[in-house]
């Protein structure tokens, strides 16, 4: 009896299996799970958020413009992931060959372990974006004094490594995913409440700006790569529009919005700092969202 009961169980599951195709031989494969999109942020400092503390003390945050972008981009996207390689300090060579960077990375230099992780996750990759640049010129003010030597040699810099950078990118990504980099504001801006000497320093360093700002434009423009204007978004270059500045009274409205949007005319000790707000990040991250509104895999 035994047997036969075991017989008839084994009996009755299959055929209940073969009614409601509930039996693992005859059940439908299961679809595999999306595979997820990836967004790679690249740069420097304001890849990674940095914003200084109460103390004064340059840290990285969560309120950059890669953040604050990537927040945007997951409503549409939800399986988009972030991977944030970018080093605060990083300067064009320095990313591209890893001789002096700040940041330790497995592969020596960032721009290798960005093609490392887009081989890795090839056909995953939805987004590159990229800053870079101003750590190559930044260091060439002081004191409301630019040296042209060292304007010259950054601006080489950048001219010889960012096509380098960009093309390697390209190379490793595909022709399909989209590269968006930026242009840059201008902290030296704040140089204007100082005085005639502080306000003739700013006006150079907008010339020098646009420099740089053509260069980095030039290269994307060589690599298929879109080019967010930030240093629109800050009216940069606006000395002739005016705006009401607390403590300052009516201003140009570039100074207003360098002193509104970044830590370059916070008292210390906390300022002065080069570094945007978190208002600031978001209007970079807007920049960048003007650019890449129209790509279908990234759609809001």
């Amino acid at each position: 009896m035994h047997r036969i009961a075991t017989i008839i169980a084994a009996a009755t599951v299959v055929t209940a299996a073969a009614v409601t195709g509930a039996g693992p031989a005859l059940a439908a494969p299961r679809a595999p799970a999306p595979a997820p999109s990836y967004y790679v942020s690249l740069g420097d400092s304001l890849a990674q958020g940095v914003q200084p503390n109460a103390k004064g003390v340059s840290v990285e945050t969560n309120q950059g413009y890669a953040n604050q972008l990537y927040t945007a981009l997951k409503m549409g996207n939800p399986l988009l992931k972030l991977e944030k390689l970018g080093c605060p300090g990083e300067t064009t060579t320095s990313m591209l060959t890893g001789a002096g960077s700040p940041c330790a990375y497995p592969q020596g230099s960032q721009l290798a372990a960005a093609l490392a992780f887009l081989r890795t996750h090839h056909g995953q990759t939805a987004l590159i974006t990229i800053d870079i640049g101003a750590n190559d010129v930044d260091g060439c003010i002081t004191a409301g004094a630019i040296s042209q030597a060292c304007v010259a040699s950054g601006l080489a810099a950048v001219q010889h490594d960012l096509p380098l950078i960009l093309g390697a990118l390209r190379h490793a990504a595909g022709g399909h995913v989209l590269i968006a980099g930026m242009n840059l504001y201008d902290p030296f801006l704040a140089d204007y409440l100082t005085g005639a000497a502080g306000q003739a320093a700013a006006t150079q360093s907008v010339t020098l700006g646009e420099q740089l700002n053509q260069l980095l434009t030039t290269a994307d423009n060589a690599f298929g790569a879109r080019t967010a204007d930030v240093a629109g978004a800050f009216s940069t270059t606006d000395f002739t529009d005016t705006a009401t500045l607390p403590g300052a009274g009516t201003v140009p409205l570039n100074v207003a919005r360098i002193c509104t949007w970044t830590w370059m005319c916070a008292p210390p000790p906390v300022g002065p700092n080069i570094h945007a707000n978190a208002t600031g990040y978001k209007v970079i991250a807007a920049a960048f969202e003007r650019v890449i509104s129209q790509f279908p895999g990234l759609r809001r």
